[in-house]
Order: C-alpha cells, then structure tokens, then sequence
C-alpha cells in the first residue's frame, strides 16, 4: 500500500469517525429535547415562526378567504372557531395549507375542540395531516387514501374489536409512501406507527376548554405531546425514531362523522421552523425526493368482525323480553298451582 492509499484510507476513517460523533451528538440532542418538552409549559414555543403555515384568528381577510388556506367540505368559518363538521350524519370538512414547508425540521401545534353526545355513541374523529396532495376529500378522517405523507389520528370511536389495550379517544400516527391502506375496521392498528400500541388515550371530547396537540418532527425523530386537561403542561403522547420525511409537502387538518357524530372545531394552527444539525444520508442530498418511511410500523392482526346487529330492532327486543316475562310468570303460577291442589289431594287422603 502506498503512502496515498495510507493517507485515503485514514482520511475515510477519519471521516467516518467524525459522521459517528455527529450522529451521536445529533440523537443525543434529539433525546435532550424529548425531555425538556415533556412536562414544559405548553405556552412556550421553540424555533422561527412560519406565519405562512399558520392559522389564528381573525381567520379571514377583508375579501373573506382565508390567507394560505383552502376550506373544502363542510367547513365553516366561525368568529370564533373554524368548524369542520356539524354534529350531524355523513359530514367532511377540511383545511389546507396552500403553501408547501420547505423545513425539515418542524414542530405544529394544533387547538381544537370536539363535543357532542354525552352517551357512549359518537364519533368518527379527525386528522392532522403531512401530505404530497391536499384538498382531497376522502374516507380516511375526511381525507384521502393511499396518501403519502404523515397521518396523525385523533379516534374518537373504537371500530376493532380485538385484543386493544386501550380506549378511545385514542391517538396514533401512520407514515405512508401512496401504497398502504388506512383500514377503519382496524381502527389503523395493521399500519400504525411504532407498533400496535404505539399510541396514548386523550380523553378530549367534550371539554370546556380547548385542548392542545404538538407534532414535533426532528432528526427523523416524531413525537406527539398533548395538554388535554388544560394544565397548561405538555405530556408525551407518543415517540417514534426511524421517520423519514421529505420537505415540499401540505399541512392539513380534516374531520368526518359517520353514522356518529360529533362537532369538531379548530381554533388555531402554529407552525416553527426547528433548528437541527442534520447527518444528511446520501439519498437525502434533494429533500423533496425523499420517498416516505417509517422503520417500525405495527404487525398485522386479524380483524375480529362486529357482531351483527339483531334484525328485530329495539322494538321487537322489548317484545321478546315482554313475552319471556310472560312465560316465566305463567310458568312459575302454573307451578304454584299445581303445588297447591298436590297439597288439598294430600290432606284429603289424611283425613
């Protein structure tokens, strides 16, 4: 070997000896921030605000559109909040950024509040959404399928009914590259991120107040904290490393109802740019060619059907319980009576 393959080969290990330090300096700094959030006030905000991917009020302008926004669906611009869906059947209704994010590091926190039915029945939830193509309608939280990008759930109504450890409101995300399916019936569980338990329970319906939700993305690093209590302090939600993203894609919010309802409203929508000292991979040299991934996602499950419904209906329910009252009563008379004439025929014989 010659001095200059010695010289090569060293200034290779060096290099590669300065790409570990970065890369272990770079997480150690990704964890540092995990842990300084988690229990932070949720007041406080880190990195550049980016007015251009940001929603607060007053929402409109003086020719009544909304700045960097689409509205789509159902949605209706309140005074005070922006309103996704009524508290009625069958509803869409969504909000896009027009404005692709060029940051590749980010944070987004989200206020909103959905209410409605007090019982047991409601439903379906909405999304937050980080996607190559917006302002499409669809059956997934009232946006599309097979999309491409970061989807974050806000479940209201448990659909599967398998071995969950959970309940609902239930919030996962999902990282899909166009060819992966969102199954309802699943409530996500076969594609969610970071496994089928990588989630948190947010008891956020029908709170007098506005909850919170930040989506942090840094360092390939995604994780979710919210303040549902209004404690004015973070809790983590969920973390998952192993997140690739490219820049160039919409933030979105979007709701839907179904056969339950809910309201769901939008209060605001603030975007930060986050400062990071990236370990950039070869095939992350054009961050809008990026193809979406995730390193950990659930393992699939098998769905355990709804039991049906009975074909009776709640009428004829109450009619069957009122005939088997009948025949229960008849029967425990007829067996008193026939007590009671084996008891006369005995004495009879007696006497």
């Amino acid at each position: 070997m010659t001095f200059y393959d010695k010289f090569l080969s060293q200034k290779a290990q060096c290099q590669l000896f300065i790409c570990l330090i970065t890369a272990t300096f770079s997480l150690s700094y990704a964890d540092d921030f995990i842990d300084v959030i988690d229990g932070k006030p949720s007041n406080e905000f880190r990195g550049y605000y980016k007015r251009e991917h940001s929603l607060i009020k007053p929402y409109q302008s003086a020719g009544l559109d909304v700045p960097n926004w689409d509205i789509i669906g159902g949605t209706m611009i309140m005074q005070n909040e922006i309103r996704l869906t009524r508290d009625v059947r069958s509803q869409q209704g969504a909000i896009w950024n027009k404005v692709p994010n060029h940051a590749r590091d980010w944070e987004l926190i989200v206020d909103f509040r959905v209410h409605g039915s007090t019982g047991t029945l409601f439903g379906d939830g909405f999304a937050i959404w980080y996607v190559q193509e917006p302002n499409i309608l669809g059956p997934v939280f009232g946006s599309k399928d097979y999309f491409r990008g970061l989807g974050i759930f806000l479940d209201t109504y448990s659909n599967h009914n398998g071995p969950h450890a959970h309940s609902h409101p239930y919030i996962s995300a999902m990282i899909s590259n166009g060819t992966l399916h969102y199954d309802h019936d699943k409530d996500g569980t076969h594609t969610q991120l970071g496994g089928e338990e990588s989630g948190c329970e947010a008891r956020f319906r029908n709170k007098e107040h506005y909850t919170l939700i930040l989506i942090r993305y840094v360092g390939d690093t995604l994780s979710i904290f919210t303040d549902i209590s209004n404690e004015g302090i973070w809790k983590k939600c969920l973390r998952v490393d192993g997140v690739i993203l490219p820049t160039n894609f919409y933030f979105g919010i979007s709701a839907a109802t179904g056969d339950l309802t809910d309201t769901h409203d939008l209060l605001s929508v603030r975007m930060f740019e986050q400062e990071y000292a990236r370990v950039e991979k070869p095939f992350e040299t054009n961050s809008d060619k990026i193809e979406p991934f995730a390193s950990n996602i659930a393992a699939p499950r098998d769905h355990i059907p709804d039991k049906k419904p009975s074909k009776l209906g709640w009428i004829g329910t109450i009619f069957l319980i009122i005939i088997g009252i009948v025949v229960i009563v008849g029967v425990l008379g007829f067996g008193f009576i026939f007590l009671q004439k084996r008891q006369e025929r005995s004495r009879k014989r007696f006497y």
